[in-house]
């Protein structure tokens, strides 16, 4: 598997859409509100990449999941974390993590957050198995219940980190 970083010699944006949609499909009907990701295309993947890294997993050709992570002044928070149905339960996710981790020491952050949808109950179990724990509770607009959970973990010690091929 490689991991990459840079998004200036990525072209493979509508493969990226389609891998997001196929991952967040299960959450169709499910959560409440629906995704931001039901409004995104191309143009607004873009967008998101060049304000955040876009970190990419290939398995030779293919692309097998994503996730963005934004710098922000305490934490990298990873949002739009995607792994291919064909890919998962090999690594992908923690490799994904690991590269956060990997930005977040750059520069000089501590943490990894990320939200995941109350009713997402199995997502909460992954992201724990990865050593996240819920901080907060959030609603979106014109919610008077909790629509999102926070979940944070110290960036993990390059120590712990398996070795493995990345581009950057």
């Amino acid at each position: 598997m490689r991991i990459s970083t840079s998004s200036e010699g990525f072209s493979a944006w509508s493969d990226l859409v389609n891998l997001v949609r196929e991952a967040f499909a299960f959450m169709d009907g499910r959560i409440d509100p629906p995704s931001s990701l039901t409004k995104m295309g191309i143009e607004e993947f873009k967008a998101k990449a060049a304000e955040e890294t876009l970190i990419v997993a290939h398995e030779d050709q293919t692309l097998v999941g994503c996730a963005f992570a934004a710098v922000r002044d305490d934490c990298v928070y990873v949002g739009k974390l995607a792994v291919a149905q064909s890919a998962r339960r090999k690594g992908v996710a923690r490799r994904l993590f690991a590269e956060a981790d990997e930005i977040a020491r750059r520069h000089g952050r501590r943490f990894l957050e990320l939200q995941t949808r109350v009713e997402l109950v199995e997502n909460h179990a992954t992201f724990a198995a990865l050593g996240f724990t819920k901080i907060a509770e959030t609603a979106h607009p014109g919610h008077d219940r909790a629509t999102s959970i926070t979940m944070r973990r110290l960036v993990a010690s390059p120590a712990l980190l398996r070795p493995g091929p990345r581009e950057s």
